[in-house]
């Protein structure tokens, strides 16, 4: 009982230490990257500049904003440059509490989720924005100049990176649940029209107001939920089965 409160701040001291260094890995990569930061917007604007009328331009209402904005993106790459070495100060800090059983579950969960929001990302940048904006601009009126701030294409693109990311993280959040046993894998099959249903209306929330691009988040939000169901049939179902056999055995 003595020991406990001297154990609770040397678990303070460890997190402390590992959130530092990960603040510093970020902003180690940040201050590396930062002369490119023009030229990181400039590729994160590629897909709405490539189809912009001749001589189409972004804007930038705000006075501060041509320098907050490319900063702001460095950053953001910074953070997902570093992420690798945030996401093992993180499993360094929790795996010494976990069972075995459990480490060998959590890192390979926490190197895929990463690995799915990541292509998420790159799935929104290099088939959904071209499809987007391309739309976006053919509906444009006669005589309409179509132009966006640089501010509020940043909030757009991480808004759509967000919901793209977390998308793609579904498998995992679906083998999560049956691992933990808040969800069984007949719920989950029993529930199908209803994801469906809900993909949609998450499309229609998060993408613009076109068919097109609502389609291209509802359409993998449900094919990764069968994966996910695929998935976990096949890693929870089968350890439940062992656990089946050796109870039986033990019973025996």
């Amino acid at each position: 009982m003595n020991d406990t409160p001297e154990s609770f701040i040397s678990h303070l001291v460890e997190l402390r230490d590992r959130l530092l260094r990960s603040i510093l890995a970020v902003v180690v990569v940040f201050l590396c990257i930062f002369p490119w930061a023009k030229d990181l917007y400039s590729l994160l604007a590629q897909p709405l500049l490539a189809v912009l009328p001749q001589g189409g331009q972004m804007i930038a209402t705000d006075i501060v904003g041509v320098f907050l904005v490319p900063m702001k993106v460095a950053f953001l790459v910074a953070f997902v440059i570093a992420l690798p070495y945030v996401l093992y100060q993180a499993w360094a800090f929790v795996a010494p509490g976990l069972y075995v059983h459990e480490r060998r579950l959590v890192l390979p969960l926490v190197i895929t989720s990463t690995l799915l929001f990541i292509t998420g990302m790159a799935f929104a940048y290099f088939l959904v924005f071209p499809v987007v904006f391309k739309f976006m601009a053919s509906i444009a009126p006669e005589g309409v100049a179509w132009m966006t701030d640089i501010e509020k294409y940043l909030s757009f693109v991480l808004t759509m990176f967000m919901a793209f990311g977390v998308v793609f993280e579904v498998p995992v959040i679906v083998i999560v649940l049956v691992r933990a046993g808040l969800v069984s894998l007949k719920t989950l099959k029993e529930i199908r029209p209803y994801v469906v249903v809900g993909a949609f209306v998450v499309g229609a929330v998060f993408t613009p107001p076109d068919v097109l691009s609502q389609l291209m988040l509802a359409v993998p939000l449900c094919l990764l939920y069968e994966l996910g169901i695929v998935l976990a049939t096949f890693i929870c179902g089968r350890s439940s089965e062992l656990k089946s056999k050796s109870e039986d055995i033990a019973a025996g």
